[in-house]
Formats: C-alpha cells, sequence, structure tokens
C-alpha cells in the first residue's frame, strides 16, 4: 500500500463523531504560557510525522503533507477547537491551557492514546524542567536530538503475517439496547454537547481489591460497568448486555514501538439473570473472555480486514465516494455492537513529572465509554457520557460503595472535542 496509513480514519469523520482526541493533564501549579509555547514547539520537532497538515491530491486522497509551522498554544476557550484551520496553523494537534490544565488535542487518525503520549510526555518533560529544573524523565522519553527510530514508523504488511485460523471467536452477536441512546444523539440536530466526570480511585486500595478477586483494571470496571448498565438499561426478553475492552494489538503484529493506533476489542457478553451476581463471578467472565479472545490470530485477522479497507477506500473514484465506503465500512462500526467500552493503555511511567501531576484523563468519542490512565498512585477514569443523565455515574458510584472502594468524583465536564477542517475539493 503506497498511501500514508495515517489518512484512512479521516474519511470517517464526522462532526458528532469526530475520531479525535483530549488528553487533560491536571498540574500543580498555574500554567506558564511561555514556558508552554516554549516547550511544544521544541517538542514537535521531535515527532515529524505529527508536525502534517491534511492535503488533497488530484485523484482526491487525503494526503498528510508536512508542516513547518510552529505548534499552536492558546488559552481554553469552552468551545471546539478547529483541527486543521488557520487557527491552528493548520495542524491535527494542537495545546490549550487554563489555570493548573493543559489539553493536548489531536486526531485519532494519526495516532491514539500510546502514540499521543510520545507527543505528551516530551512536551511536558520540557516544560517542567524548564519551569521546575532538572527531573528524572521516563524510560521511554523522546527527547529533542535523539533520532527517529525505526520502530516508531513500522507498519507491517499484511502478507507477512500469518493466516492460521484462531481456536475460538466472539460470537455473541450484538446488543442493541444502547442503541435509542445513540440514534437520539447523532439524529436529533440541536443535541450536540456530550459530557464526562473525573473519577480518581487509588491504585493501593483498587489493586487489593483487585487481587482478592483475581482481577485486573479491565476485568472488574467490565465487571462493574454490567452491574451499572443493568441498572438503567430496561430489560427485554431476548436482549442482553455486552462491554467490550479496548486491546492494543501493535505487539502481536510487530508493531510494539509505533506511534500509530492498533486497537480491535475483546467482547464479553452477560445475560439478565446475572445481573444478581456479585463482582467476583462477573469479573470470572471478563477474564475468560479476555483469555479466549487475546490470541494474536485475532490480531492478524483484523489487521488484514483493516489493509483490505484501505486499499478499497483507495479504488473508490471521488472524495464522496471513498467517504461513503468508509462510513460503511468502517472496522470499528462493524465490530459487535456493544453497550459500553472500557480502555486503560497500561500503566504510565512518567518519572519525576508524575510530582507534578495531579490528574491525568484521556477524553474521546463514546457513550459509557471509560478511559483509564494511572499517576501519581491513582487511577485517574473518564467517565464519558452523551446526555446529562447521572443515573449511569450514580449507579457506578453505588457498585464502587458497595465493594469498598474509596473514590473522588468531579463536577460534569463538557467534553469539547475538536472538530476538523478539511481541504476543499
Amino acid at each position: 500500500m503506497n498511501r500514508n496509513p495515517d489518512i484512512y480514519l479521516l474519511y470517517e469523520y464526522m462532526e458528532k463523531l469526530p475520531f479525535t482526541v483530549r488528553m487533560k493533564a491536571v498540574l500543580d501549579s498555574q500554567i506558564d504560557e511561555a514556558i508552554l509555547s516554549k516547550a511544544a514547539a521544541e517538542a514537535i520537532r521531535r515527532f515529524p510525522y505529527f508536525s502534517v497538515k491534511i492535503g488533497l491530491d488530484q485523484d482526491q486522497n487525503y494526503t498528510l503533507e508536512h508542516n513547518d509551522k510552529p505548534i499552536v498554544v492558546i488559552p481554553e476557550k469552552n468551545e471546539r477547537l478547529l483541527l486543521g484551520s488557520s487557527e491552528v496553523n493548520g495542524h491535527l494537534f494542537a495545546i490549550t491551557y487554563r489555570d493548573n490544565c493543559i489539553w493536548f488535542n489531536f486526531s485519532h487518525a494519526v495516532c491514539g492514546a500510546p502514540g499521543g503520549l510520545f507527543w505528551v510526555k516530551t512536551t511536558l518533560y520540557l516544560y517542567m524542567t524548564q519551569k521546575y529544573g532538572a527531573l528524572n524523565p521516563p524510560e521511554d522519553i523522546k527527547l529533542p536530538g535523539t533520532p527517529v527510530e525505526e520502530g516508531e514508523l513500522f507498519f507491517p504488511d499484511a502478507e507477512s503475517l500469518p493466516t492460521d485460523e484462531p481456536i475460538s471467536r466472539y460470537s455473541g452477536g450484538d446488543s442493541n439496547l444502547h442503541l435509542p441512546r445513540m440514534l437520539k444523539y447523532l439524529l436529533i440536530p440541536f443535541v450536540k454537547d456530550n459530557y464526562f466526570y473525573q473519577i480518581d480511585i487509588p491504585v493501593k486500595d483498587f489493586m487489593e481489591y483487585a487481587a482478592k478477586i483475581d482481577g485486573s483494571p479491565n476485568t472488574i470496571l467490565t465487571a462493574m460497568m454490567f452491574k451499572t448498565s443493568s441498572g438503567f438499561l430496561k430489560e427485554k426478553e431476548g436482549t442482553f448486555i455486552a462491554g467490550r475492552i479496548a486491546a492494543d494489538y501493535r505487539k502481536d503484529i510487530g508493531a510494539d514501538f509505533s506511534y500509530r493506533d492498533f486497537v480491535r476489542f475483546i467482547h464479553i457478553k452477560y445475560e439478565w439473570n446475572m445481573k444478581d451476581e456479585p463482582i467476583e463471578k462477573l469479573n470470572m467472565r471478563a477474564r475468560g473472555a479476555v483469555i479466549s479472545q487475546n490470541q494474536p490470530e485475532l490480531s492478524f485477522e483484523r489487521f488484514r480486514r483493516l489493509e483490505k479497507v484501505h486499499k478499497e477506500i483507495d479504488a473508490q473514484p471521488g472524495l464522496k465516494e471513498k467517504k461513503k465506503f468508509a462510513s460503511k465500512n468502517s472496522t470499528f462500526r462493524s465490530d459487535p455492537r456493544d453497550n459500553y467500552t472500557i480502555s486503560y493503555v497500561g500503566r504510565t511511567d512518567w518519572g519525576d513529572m508524575a510530582n507534578h501531576i495531579k490528574g491525568f484523563y484521556t477524553i474521546t468519542d463514546g457513550d459509557l465509554m471509560l478511559e483509564l490512565n494511572e499517576v501519581n498512585d491513582k487511577f485517574c477514569i473518564c467517565f464519558e457520557l452523551i446526555n446529562k443523565d447521572r443515573k449511569p455515574l450514580e449507579l457506578f458510584c453505588k457498585v464502587l460503595d458497595e465493594e469498598k472502594i474509596p473514590y473522588k468524583v468531579s463536577e460534569r465536564f463538557t467534553r469539547y472535542l475538536p472538530k476538523i477542517q478539511f481541504p476543499k475539493p
């Protein structure tokens, strides 16, 4: 495949599902704009694959062109940033700030959370060392002046991957209980904002609980969200509740250190008659799903499917046709339909920066989406909803209370996920 693989999610862009990401760092002191601007300008030079703007070639294919304009650092305005616009110098990456918070905004087409953390860590490290003095960096920091490693850019050839059939695969089907919520959000014009809450849980308390029931953050949150969902979704005969865990499959395809996003989902099906079972038992069901679906063969299959769709998008005659084909053949939208999603990138090394980070939250698309990060001895959960109904949050907190897990929950925030400005044909 000759085209840049980072362009293809751009064809699936929707204003209400923009495939953009915000990473929010809450620091221990007021943000200094001058220092942050200097750090941002220095950091982005280490990531030429992020210094890009959207182009459109003569065959109406999106392209990513080098952008040598400085990355923008501007005050947060409680509105959606327009990536790709003149306001952000055409970039697909931009930084906003207010008080003691920094938001790192970027297109999900180029990278996901693991890749985005490359840029975030470097920028924060340069900012903090200029503001606070010398700090021990994380082991995986990518500092200006160090070469871009081959592994960062690696993108496998689908034909080089094994074609063995997986031993088993998820066959539970779709759960449509959540569909009315999402359709209402997507189809009603005046419904536009969506929201999130920050939930902080001490790592020590959570992991002691996890050890007692032989669970992991992913499987325990899956079980807890089933309990939560069973409290507000309406039970109907012949239906079930399904959750999914985002699984980073870069290692399976040899792209361990790539900045690109390689994600597939592990699906967990729960029947209504399980709603009164203890979290320990529900956790074991999630663990079983992880074990049965954690097969490299499923990763190979996912990647081959992804590359096939990319080639088929290329074959469409015009931009309109490419967008239509991409939306109808999306690898994400054609996944089994689940009711909620758990996403945890795993333990993050912050080095001495952790001493100055009070919280770190990943904000993405999705309803009943839990994004989990770890920093400074606490799990930082972004609990995402597409409307103002607090009931799911309250039910989730009730589960935490019942399991005697301490937590703190924030006020409601609006997500303000960035939009993208595209070049006109």
